[in-house]
Order: structure tokens, then C-alpha cells, then sequence
């Protein structure tokens, strides 16, 4: 048993050295991620459209939530594991909500990476996670299986 936990914290080590290198070789370190985060809020709280939705769930609050999208951006780019929310519960039941905004969310995060001075192999692998991250919490918030069903689109 001490020889597998051993053999996995080599494992982990590697893999953190291996994410550390892959990250700083494009640029980003835990400043890349703090100027990434708050500039993209400060964005997202002056946006027409999404403002009001961010504003409505954390107002009062997002001191907390800067610190919690810092640990989740730096817990997905250094596979630190130091974000443990729960980003559908966290998004579920949220007014104002809509599946389109979900597309001016990724717009929005990909003109800020650009703001920042991200590398363009920064603004890939950032785009991409937040492309997968939204498609994910998409599926998770509006997607209905049953509107899928094959008897039910012949009928229509």
C-alpha cells in the first residue's frame, strides 16, 4: 500500500512539473490568471447583457467569487485540484440565465484573453477549456433528452 501511494505521488509531482512547464512556456503563471480573472469580471460586470445576471446572483459577494474564480482558473490550467465548487449547482436556477449567453460569455473571454497580452498558444488552450466548460455547463442547465427522441421528431 505505501508503495502505490508512493508511486502515485510521483505520479502527481510529474504531472504538476509537466502542467507547471506546459503553462509557463506560453506564458502564464498565477499573475497571468489573476490579470485574466479580473479583468474578464470587471468586463462581465459592465456587459449589457450579462451584467445584470452576474450582478443579480452576486451582488454583495464578489470579492468571494474573484477568489473563487481564481482558484478554479488556476486549479484547470495547473491541475492543482485547489477548486472543489460545484459549477452546475453553482449556475443552476440563476435568473435571468440563458443558454445564448453562454456564446457572448465566450466572446467576452476570448477578447479579454487577447486584452491581457495572452500568448496565442495561451489563448487556444484558454478557449478551448472555456469552450469545453460552457458546453458542459450548457448540456448540464437546458439540455432535455427527451426533446431528442426520434419518434418525436418524425411527428412534427
Amino acid at each position: 500500500m505505501t508503495t502505490d501511494m508512493t508511486g502515485r505521488a510521483a505520479h502527481r509531482a510529474e504531472i504538476t512539473a509537466r502542467v507547471a512547464a506546459d503553462m509557463a512556456a506560453m506564458g502564464v503563471d498565477p499573475a497571468f490568471i489573476d490579470r485574466l480573472v479580473e479583468t474578464f469580471y470587471g468586463h462581465i460586470r459592465q456587459h449589457a447583457s450579462l451584467g445584470p445576471v452576474f450582478e443579480g446572483r452576486l451582488a454583495g459577494r464578489w470579492p468571494d467569487h474573484m477568489v473563487k474564480m481564481k482558484a478554479f482558473w488556476g486549479s484547470v490550467a495547473f491541475k492543482t485540484g485547489a477548486y472543489g465548487g460545484k459549477p452546475v449547482q453553482a449556475h443552476h436556477g440563476v435568473d435571468g440565465m440563458a443558454e445564448g449567453l453562454f456564446l457572448e460569455w465566450l466572446q467576452l473571454f476570448s477578447d479579454t484573453l487577447s486584452e491581457v497580452g495572452a500568448s496565442e498558444a495561451a489563448h487556444a488552450w484558454f478557449l478551448t477549456s472555456a469552450e469545453r466548460i460552457a458546453k458542459s455547463l450548457v448540456l448540464a442547465l437546458f439540455y432535455n433528452p427527451a426533446l431528442d427522441d426520434p419518434s418525436l421528431k418524425s411527428s412534427r
